[in-house]
C-alpha cells in the first residue's frame, strides 16, 4: 500500500474559502479514485492561507483487472434502444453482447472488462479532474492563462509511493505548464528558498521548519492557548469568539499572539463600537476585567516572528487602531448632538422597498402594530412602546450606523439613554431587532416584546401583501428569521397573542405552522403532532397551541395512548370505508346515536363512557387543561376494545342499527379530534 501527496500552493486563499476548499478537494479526489477502482484507507485534507494539501492513504500500487456487467434492453426490442445500449457499453454490435434469459424474459448484456495497471498512471487524471471541478466561490485568471482558480496558482506537489506523478496543469495562454514535482515553500517570510520533500511525514516536518503549521486546528489551538497566556498574565479575560478564532487560524501559517493596548480616551465610547470596530477591521481578539466588562487591552495575532519580541507589530497595530477608533469616537460625540426624533425626517429619503415605501412609512406601520399588541403584553407600558416604535429606527440615520451598520438598534439605545428617555423604551430601541438568530437572546421586558413583535410582525404582513414569499431555494429577506423571532418571543414569554388579529392570510399562518415545526422538531416533538393540532383550525395563540402539542404527545407516549390512537384509526378506518361507498353517508351519521336502538351491553358502554368523556373534555378545553382532557381520553380504552371484540358494525339486515353504529363510531372520531386531528398521526 502506498501514499498520495498532493500540494496545492498559490497565492493567498481567502480565509473563509479554506476549509470548504479543502473539503471539497477531498471529496473530489476521493470519488475520482473511487471511480477509477482505487480503494484506500483514509483520505485527510488541509489548509493555511497559501496552500490546499491533501493526504490519501492505503493505495494500492497497481490496479487489478476488473469487470462490469450492464444490463440491456429486451432482446426483440427496438433498434435504438439498442444502439444506445450499445454505444453506452462501447460496443460495436450485438456479437460482442451476451443473450441471458431472466425469468422474466431474454436480455442483452454486456460484459465490459477494464485492464489494470500501475496505480501511478491513473492518478494525474484524477487530479486533473478535481482541480477543475473544485468550487471556488470566486475565481480568477492571471497573466495570460485562460485557468481559473481562486489565486494565481504557483505550484503543485504530487507525490505517488515517495515518486513524483507524471502530469502537468495548463494555465493556458503563453504562461508554461506547472508540472507536477516534489518541491514546496514555506512560510512567505520566515523561509527562503524551495523546500524538497519525500512523503507526508517528511512535509509536515520540513514545512513546521519552515515556519508553517499545516493542520488548522493546531493553529486555532496555539492562537487560543496564546492569547489566554497573556490575558492572564495581564489580568485580563479572553472574550470567546469561535468565528474570530477560524478567520484568524485561516489568515496566518505560524500565528504569534501578542497583546495590545487600546488608548484610554476611547473607552468612553461604546464598548461594542469597540468590538465591532476591532474585530470586523482588524481581526483583534478584546478582552474583559474581573468585572465582565471591557478592558483596554487586545490581541493581535502575527504572522511573523519579530527580533524585539513583538513591541514593533504591536506598536504598529496600536497606531491603526487609534485612527479606526478616532472615527468611531467623532461619530460617537456628533451622533449625541443630534436628538433622536430630529432624525425621523431623514427617513423619508430612505427607501426600505419599492413596493413598500420609505423608513418612515415603516415606522408608520410599526406604531399602529404595537398600539395593537401592546394589549396582550401584560406589564406594557402602551404610552412607552408607541414612542419606543416611533424612534426605533432613527439611529439609521446616525453616522455610527453608517458606518457600522451591524450596530443599529444598539446605538439607538445609547442615544435614547443619553437624552435620559425612560430605560424601557431605550432598552425596546435596542432588542427590537432580536432575537436575529437561534442562539441570540430574546427579549424579556416587556416593552421591548412589544416593539420586537411589532417589527417582525410588519416585516411578514407586509412582504406577505406585495406577493414576496420565501420560496424553497429564496429567502431574501429573511421572513423565516422573522417569523421563528415571532414564536420564540410568544412562546419564552408565554404571550397571549392571537396572531390572526394582525393578518387574516392563511398561507401566512401556515407558514408560522411550518417554522413552528422546524422549532418544535429540534426540541424532539413529532411534526405529526403539530399538523395533528393545527388541523383543528381557527387556532392562532402559540402558548395554547404547544400546550395542546406537549399534551398530545406526552399521551401519546403512554400505552393508553397508543392503544386508544389504534382504537380511533379502526373506528375512523370504518367510517371512512362506508363514507367513500355512499357520499351522503357524513350528514346522516352526524350527532349523537340513539340510545333506543342500542341492542348491545357493549355498544352501550360505549356510549355511556363517551358521554362522560365529552363532558370532561369540554371542561378541560375551557380551562385549557389539555393533559386532562387527553388523560380523560384514557378511559375509553376499554369500552372500545370490548366494542370491536364483541359488536358488528355492518348488519346489512338492519339498516337502522348499521347506521347507529356507525354514528357511535363517528362519535368517537369527533369526540377525540376535539383536542387534536388524530388521523394526522403517523402511524
Amino acid at each position: 500500500m502506498a501514499e498520495l501527496l498532493l500540494e496545492l500552493l498559490s497565492e493567498e486563499i481567502p480565509a473563509r474559502m479554506q476549509a470548504r476548499a479543502a473539503d471539497d478537494l477531498k471529496r473530489l479526489v476521493s470519488d475520482g479514485l473511487k471511480a477509477a477502482g482505487l480503494e484506500f484507507k483514509d483520505a485527510r485534507a488541509f489548509a493555511t492561507p497559501r496552500r490546499l494539501t491533501l493526504v490519501v492513504d492505503g493505495l494500492p500500487t497497481a490496479r487489478a483487472d476488473v469487470s462490469e456487467e450492464r444490463r440491456g434492453p429486451r432482446v426483440g426490442a427496438p433498434e435504438q434502444a439498442v444502439q444506445g445500449f450499445l454505444r453506452a457499453a462501447g460496443l460495436a454490435s450485438l456479437d460482442q453482447a451476451e443473450k441471458r434469459d431472466t425469468g422474466k424474459g431474454e436480455f442483452w448484456f454486456a460484459v465490459i472488462r477494464k485492464k489494470g495497471g500501475p496505480t501511478a498512471e491513473a492518478l494525474p487524471a484524477v487530479i486533473d479532474a478535481a482541480m477543475k471541478a473544485l468550487p471556488w466561490p470566486k475565481s480568477m485568471k492571471w497573466g495570460s492563462g485562460t485557468m481559473t482558480w481562486v489565486r494565481p496558482l504557483q505550484s503543485i506537489v504530487a507525490l505517488f509511493d515517495g515518486k513524483v506523478l507524471a502530469g502537468e496543469v495548463a494555465p493556458g495562454g503563453e504562461m508554461a505548464p506547472i508540472g507536477f514535482g516534489d518541491t514546496t515553500r514555506g512560510h512567505r517570510f520566515l523561509s527562503k528558498g524551495t523546500i524538497k520533500v519525500s512523503g507526508f511525514e517528511d512535509y509536515v516536518a520540513k514545512l513546521r521548519a519552515a515556519h508553517v503549521v499545516l493542520d488548522p486546528a493546531e493553529r486555532k489551538k496555539i492562537v487560543l492557548e496564546g492569547a489566554e497566556k497573556l490575558c492572564a498574565e495581564a489580568q485580563v479575560a479572553l472574550r470567546q469568539d469561535d468565528g474570530l478564532l477560524e478567520e484568524v487560524a485561516g489568515l496566518v501559517e505560524w500565528p504569534v499572539p501578542l497583546l495590545g493596548t487600546i488608548d484610554s480616551r476611547f473607552m468612553d465610547v461604546p464598548p461594542e463600537v469597540l468590538i465591532v470596530s476591532m474585530k470586523t477591521h482588524q481581526r483583534y481578539f478584546t478582552t474583559n476585567t474581573k468585572a465582565g466588562v471591557l478592558a483596554n487591552r487586545f490581541v493581535v495575532v502575527a504572522n511573523n516572528v519579530a527580533r524585539d519580541g513583538g513591541k514593533t507589530i504591536v506598536d504598529g497595530n496600536e497606531r491603526v487602531l487609534r485612527s479606526r477608533l478616532s472615527d468611531a469616537k467623532f461619530f460617537w460625540d456628533q451622533d449625541r448632538k443630534v436628538r433622536l426624533e430630529e432624525r425621523l425626517p431623514a427617513l423619508k429619503d430612505m427607501v426600505f422597498h419599492a413596493k413598500l415605501g420609505t423608513q418612515a412609512d415603516r415606522v408608520a406601520r410599526i406604531e399602529i402594530m404595537a398600539d395593537k399588541i401592546a394589549p396582550h403584553v401584560a406589564g406594557a407600558d402602551l404610552a412607552h412602546a408607541i414612542l419606543a416604535a416611533h424612534l426605533c429606527k432613527a439611529d439609521l440615520r446616525s453616522g455610527m450606523v453608517g458606518e457600522f451598520p451591524e450596530l443599529q438598534g444598539i446605538m439607538g439605545r445609547y442615544y435614547a439613554l443619553e437624552e435620559k428617555l425612560p430605560a424601557a423604551i431605550a432598552d425596546a430601541i435596542g432588542d427590537h431587532y432580536a432575537p436575529a438568530g437561534p442562539n441570540d437572546r430574546c427579549p424579556s421586558a416587556p416593552v421591548s416584546i412589544v416593539v420586537a413583535l411589532a417589527d417582525k410582525l410588519d416585516t411578514l404582513t407586509s412582504f406577505w401583501s406585495i406577493g414576496e414569499k420565501p420560496t424553497g431555494s429564496r429567502d431574501p429577506f429573511a421572513l423565516r428569521r422573522a417569523a421563528l423571532g415571532v414564536i420564540r418571543i410568544v412562546v419564552e414569554n408565554g404571550i397571549r397573542l392571537p396572531l390572526r388579529k394582525f393578518f387574516d392570510a392563511d398561507d401566512l399562518m401556515a407558514f408560522f405552522a411550518d417554522r413552528l415545526k422546524v422549532q418544535m422538531r429540534e426540541k424532539g416533538v413529532r411534526h405529526d403532532v403539530v399538523d395533528a393540532v393545527f388541523a383543528l383550525g381557527g387556532e392562532d395563540d402559540l402558548v395554547r397551541l404547544l400546550a395542546r402539542v406537549e399534551a398530545v404527545q406526552s399521551f401519546l407516549g403512554t400505552e393508553a395512548g397508543r392503544n386508544l390512537l389504534t382504537a380511533y384509526g379502526r373506528a375512523a378506518n370504518i367510517v371512512r370505508a362506508e363514507e367513500r361507498k355512499d357520499k351522503t353517508l357524513g350528514a346522516k351519521i352526524a350527532g349523537a346515536p340513539d340510545a333506543g336502538l342500542m341492542e348491545q351491553a357493549e355498544e352501550k358502554a360505549v356510549a355511556s363512557a363517551l358521554a362522560e368523556v365529552e363532558r370532561l373534555v369540554k371542561s378541560a378545553l375551557q380551562r385549557e387543561g389539555f393533559a386532562d382532557a387527553m388523560n380523560a381520553f384514557a378511559d375509553l380504552r376499554g369500552p372500545i376494545d370490548s366494542f370491536f371484540e364483541k359488536v358488528t358494525v355492518n348488519v346489512a339486515e338492519k339498516p337502522d342499527l348499521r347506521l347507529n353504529r356507525l354514528k357511535l363510531l363517528n362519535q368517537i372520531r369527533v369526540t377525540m379530534d376535539s383536542v387534536a386531528d388524530f388521523s394526522r398521526i403517523e402511524g
